[in-house]
C-alpha cells in the first residue's frame, strides 16, 4: 500500500488539514492507497501557485516548439512506462488489462502527441482593412484552467484537458475523481522527470463538495473544463456563472445503437457488444440502447445473448478477463436499482441482472440484457452507467429516427446499414455530437468528441479543442501618418 500526496507548485505535499482518504481497489474491495485530502485551503494554494506560474514562469512566453518538444518527450516517457500505467489504472479502477494496455494507454499517449504538434500551430489572421490602418488578432491562452474529471478514464480523460491546455500555453488545476487519484498522480510524475516548470500542472485529490467545489467557485480559475454526470454538470455550471467563468461540459448520455435488417449481422452484434460492455458499460458513450428492425429482433436477441453470456468477468489485472468490475459498492447498488426498475415497468430480463460473486469480493456485475423495452421505461431514459443493454424494436427509417432522439441526452449514436443514402440520411437526422457508422465507441485524437442537448458543449479532441483553451484578441493599429482629430483645434 503506498501513500499519494497531492502535488502543488512541482512539490508532493500534504494537505494543510492533513486529512487523508482511501482509494479501493474494485477487483478486490479493498485498500490499495492512502491518498491525501485535499480541503478549500489547498485548492487556494495550487491555484495561487498556477496563476503564478502562468502570469510570471516561463510556461506561456516559451517558444511554442520548445512547449511542444516538451510534451512529446513526456508522451515518449509514458510509452516506455505503459506497461506500469496500465497496471495501475486497472488496479484504480477495474478497466481489465488488455483494456488499459491496448485501448486506453495508447490513445491517451496519441492525444498529449497530437498536441505536442499543434503547440505551435495555433495563428491568429490577418484581416481585410482599409489602406490607413492594419487589423489582426491573437490566439492567447486563457491563463488558469481547472479540469475536473471522472472516474470511469482517468488517465485518458486528464490527457484530453491537460494536452490542450498546455500546449496551448495555459497551467493547469487538477481534481480527480475520489475514487480514482492514484493514476493521475503517477502521470503527473512523469512530467515532473521530464521537466516540466514548476506550478504548470497542480493535481489536487479530493472530494466533489469541497475540492471541487473551492475549484469551480474561486475567482482566479479562468475556465472550468468537466467531464461527469449532467446532474454535476448542472451544479458546476450555476457555480461557475457567479464569476461569468467559461466552462466545457462533457456530461452524460444515452445513446441509441441502431441496426437495420441489410447489416452485417455478425458484425453488428459483435461491436453493439464492445458499445455496451466496453469498460463495465461505465461509458459516457455507451450504446445502451440498441435499437433492431423488427425483422431482425429475435434472431438478433437470441445471438447477443450467446454472445453476452460468453463475456469473460473477473479480476482486471488476469489478462483473459473481457469485463471487471464496476468502480464502487454504490455503483453496483446504483445498477441493481435499476434493473429492478426494469423488470418492475415490464421489460424481460433475458440474462444477467445480479452480481457476479464468483469473481471475488470486488464490484462484478453480470452483463445484462432487457429485451421488449419502449423509450418510456426508466431503463431507456435514464444513465445507467453499468453493462445493461436495453433492446427495442423499430419498424422503420423514420420510426428508427424518431425513437433515437426521444431522449434528453445527444452525445453519440451508431448506425447499422449497407444502404449508403440511409447511413447519411440518419447520420444527419440523429441530434449527437458523433455519429457511428458500422462502427462503435471509436475515437481518434484529431476528431472533435462532445454532445449536444444534456450531454453538454464544448468539444474535445480535435483542432476545436483549442478554441476551448484559447481567447482571441483583435489588434488594431491606425497606418495614418496623423491621427485624426476629432474635435478640432
Amino acid at each position: 500500500m503506498k501513500y499519494y500526496k497531492m502535488f502543488i507548485d512541482g512539490k508532493w505535499v500534504d494537505s494543510i488539514s492533513g486529512r487523508s482518504f482511501e482509494s479501493i481497489n474494485p477487483g478486490t474491495g479493498e485498500v490499495h492507497a492512502i491518498v491525501a485530502e485535499a480541503g478549500t485551503e489547498d485548492v487556494e494554494y495550487a491555484v495561487k501557485t498556477a496563476r503564478q506560474a502562468f502570469e510570471n514562469g516561463p510556461w506561456a512566453r516559451m517558444d511554442p516548439s520548445e512547449r511542444g518538444r516538451l510534451l512529446y518527450k513526456v508522451a515518449l516517457k509514458m510509452r516506455e512506462k505503459a506497461e506500469f500505467l496500465a497496471e495501475v489504472e486497472s488496479a484504480d479502477n477495474g478497466l481489465p488489462i488488455n483494456e488499459t494496455k491496448l485501448i486506453e494507454i495508447p490513445a491517451t499517449i496519441d492525444v498529449l502527441e497530437f498536441y505536442a504538434g499543434m503547440a505551435n500551430k495555433l495563428s491568429g489572421e490577418t484581416l481585410a482593412s482599409p489602406m490607413n490602418r492594419f487589423n489582426y488578432t491573437l490566439r492567447e491562452p486563457l491563463g488558469v484552467i481547472g479540469a475536473i474529471v471522472p472516474w470511469n478514464f482517468p488517465l485518458m480523460l486528464t490527457m484530453w484537458k491537460v494536452a490542450p491546455a498546455l500546449a496551448a500555453g495555459n497551467t493547469i488545476v487538477i481534481k480527480p475523481a475520489e475514487q480514482t487519484p492514484v493514476s493521475i498522480l503517477e502521470l503527473v510524475k512523469i512530467f515532473q522527470e521530464e521537466g516540466l516548470p514548476d506550478g504548470v500542472i497542480n493535481v489536487v485529490p479530493g472530494f466533489g463538495h469541497t475540492a471541487g467545489n473551492a475549484l469551480v467557485s474561486h475567482p482566479g480559475i479562468d475556465k472550468i473544463a468537466f467531464t461527469g454526470s449532467t446532474r454535476t454538470g448542472q451544479l458546476i455550471m450555476q457555480s461557475a456563472s457567479e464569476n461569468l467563468k467559461p466552462i466545457s461540459l462533457e456530461l452524460g448520455g444515452k445513446s441509441p445503437n441502431i441496426i437495420f435488417d441489410d447489416a452485417n449481422l455478425e458484425d453488428a452484434i459483435n461491436m453493439a457488444s464492445f458499445g455496451i460492455y466496453f469498460g463495465q458499460g461505465q461509458v459516457c458513450a455507451a450504446g445502451s440502447r440498441i435499437f433492431v428492425q423488427d425483422s431482425i429482433y429475435d434472431e438478433f436477441i437470441e445471438r447477443f445473448v450467446k454472445k453476452a453470456q460468453s463475456i469473460r468477468v473477473g479480476n482486471p489485472l488476469d489478462s483473459t478477463t473481457q469485463m471487471g468490475p464496476q468502480v464502487s459498492n454504490k455503483q453496483l447498488e446504483q445498477i441493481e436499482k435499476y434493473v429492478s426498475i426494469g423488470i418492475e415497468e415490464g421489460a424481460n430480463l433475458v440474462t444477467g441482472g445480479e452480481r457476479f460473486t464468483r469473481a471475488g469480493d470486488g464490484y462484478y456485475f453480470t452483463p445484462t440484457v432487457f429485451e421488449n423495452v419502449t423509450n418510456q421505461m426508466t431503463i431507456a431514459k435514464e444513465e445507467i452507467f453499468g453493462p445493461v443493454a436495453s433492446i427495442i424494436r423499430f419498424s422503420d427509417e423514420a420510426d428508427a429516427l424518431q425513437k433515437a432522439n426521444e431522449t434528453i441526452y445527444g452525445l453519440a449514436s451508431g448506425v447499422w446499414t449497407n444502404d449508403l443514402k440511409r447511413a447519411h440520411r440518419m447520420a444527419r437526422g440523429i441530434k449527437v455530437g458523433t455519429v457511428w457508422i458500422n462502427a462503435y465507441s471509436f475515437l481518434d485524437s484529431g476528431a472533435p468528441f462532445g454532445g449536444t442537448k444534456q450531454s453538454g458543449f464544448g468539444r474535445e479532441l480535435g483542432v476545436q479543442a483549442l478554441e476551448m483553451y484559447t481567447q482571441t484578441k483583435h489588434v488594431w493599429v491606425d497606418l495614418n501618418e496623423r491621427a485624426m482629430n476629432w474635435y478640432g483645434g
